[in-house]
């Protein structure tokens, strides 16, 4: 009996320490709160974040993140990236500017409202904005600002509720 009870145990340890592993390097599931991401991301949908990739290789424009904001580090905000470090971003006559070609974004339902830059992106950092441009907090915001890599959780891979809307995630070509 002793024996059974043992062997019951290390699997119950054993499936909590790779659960754990797995939760902390390899893959987080998110909630879309907010509508900052519509009409790509929706308010409720369920997603699969890839922590594991951002080890090996850098954030990319296009690709869709998760990170905690400097203001509010308890909170996770999704966001698409627009430029990463070196490159120039300027927002002007309704449309997004990187490196002084206009951003092809078949993402968004409505141009972009007002200015913002010329910002030139520092080593260590992202400009992040939501698809939904007229209604999300990100980089434009000193709230939020140039997200420093080391606040990104990892990278939108999988959206798998609801059902009706299961799919992989990826960047926009550019």
């Amino acid at each position: 009996m002793h024996k059974v009870l043992w062997e019951y145990i290390q699997s119950i340890l054993l499936a909590f320490a790779l659960a754990l592993f797995i939760i902390t390097f390899v893959v987080q599931s998110f909630i879309v709160t907010g509508p900052s991401m519509e009409p790509t991301l929706h308010s409720g949908e369920r997603l699969l974040i890839n922590k594991f990739i951002y080890r090996f290789t850098q954030p990319k424009p296009g690709d869709i993140v998760v990170f905690h904001p400097a203001v509010r580090p308890r909170d996770d905000y999704i966001k698409r990236v627009i430029a990463v470090a070196g490159q120039t971003v300027e927002i002007r006559d309704g449309r997004v500017w990187v490196d002084g070609k206009p951003l092809a974004e078949p993402y968004l339902s409505e141009a972009t409202y007002g200015q913002f830059g010329p910002v030139r992106i520092p080593q260590g950092r992202l400009f992040v904005l939501g698809d939904n441009r007229n209604n999300s907090q990100d980089s434009r915001y000193p709230e939020v600002g140039l997200v420093p890599l080391k606040s990104v959780i990892g990278k939108a891979a999988l959206r798998y509720w609801p059902l009706g809307r299961l799919s992989l995630i990826g960047g926009a070509g550019r």
